[in-house]
């Protein structure tokens, strides 16, 4: 997948290609994962804590892992999605066990326009190796706008608002979120909210990669 090694195995990834990517290895927020001393809560989720309750994130976004992203998502390479779930399924630690995994909805013509869902086809691995079930019709999503990533961190908050619906009751179930990364958390966390609202009581984001200050 990256060398064009023969020896990569079931994760399409020699050993030396899986040591050179971005693992977020550092003390981090419990709650965003952002970098924090001694894995405490950091000032801005103490301050102003988001809807979601924990995030559990396998990479940093960078090089050669962003690169790989873009490659599964616009690329239409599917098989890369074993490889990505397997790998974030390795590294979740289940102190709260979810009773549903969530993808990260898109809007209807956006899925079009891509032709799946990048969020859930790893999803599908997660629920899979950990025997959870997995809901992608809950929750949809209701408002089109411009890609989170063309926009700064005030837009992408509003661009999120009322950007999520759940159809169905969730009420006393733990849910944790998937999606593939998390940079403001701003898409989360308005799924978190629209989740919550539906009666949830634990929210965790499960992300392949969380984007950090540099």
């Amino acid at each position: 997948m990256l060398c064009t090694a023969s020896n990569g195995g079931a994760l399409a990834l020699c050993s030396d290609c899986l040591k050179g990517l971005p693992w977020h290895n550092a003390a981090r927020c419990p709650q965003c994962a952002l970098p924090a001393l001694d894995n405490q809560l950091c000032g801005h989720c103490l301050h102003s804590p988001p809807d979601f309750d924990a995030t559990q994130a396998l990479f940093r976004y960078e090089y050669p892992f962003d690169a790989m992203l873009q490659r599964f998502k616009y690329n239409q390479q599917l098989a890369m999605a074993n490889t990505f779930g397997t790998l974030l399924a390795s590294s979740i630690k289940l102190t709260i066990r979810p009773d549903v995994i969530i993808p990260m909805p898109l809007h209807p013509k956006r899925l079009q326009q891509r032709g799946f869902n990048q969020s859930l086809e790893f999803s599908r691995i997660l629920a899979k190796q950990f025997n959870i079930r997995l809901d992608h019709q809950s929750c949809i999503r209701t408002k089109l706008a411009p890609p989170q990533a063309s926009l700064p961190l005030k837009a992408r908050v509003k661009n999120m608002r009322g950007a999520f619906r759940c159809n169905s009751q969730l009420k006393g179930l733990r849910i944790a979120l998937v999606d593939d990364v998390m940079t403001t958390g701003a898409s989360l966390n308005a799924l978190a909210s629209a989740v919550k609202k539906a009666g949830a009581t634990h929210v965790e984001c499960w992300v392949l990669a969380r984007t950090l200050p540099r």
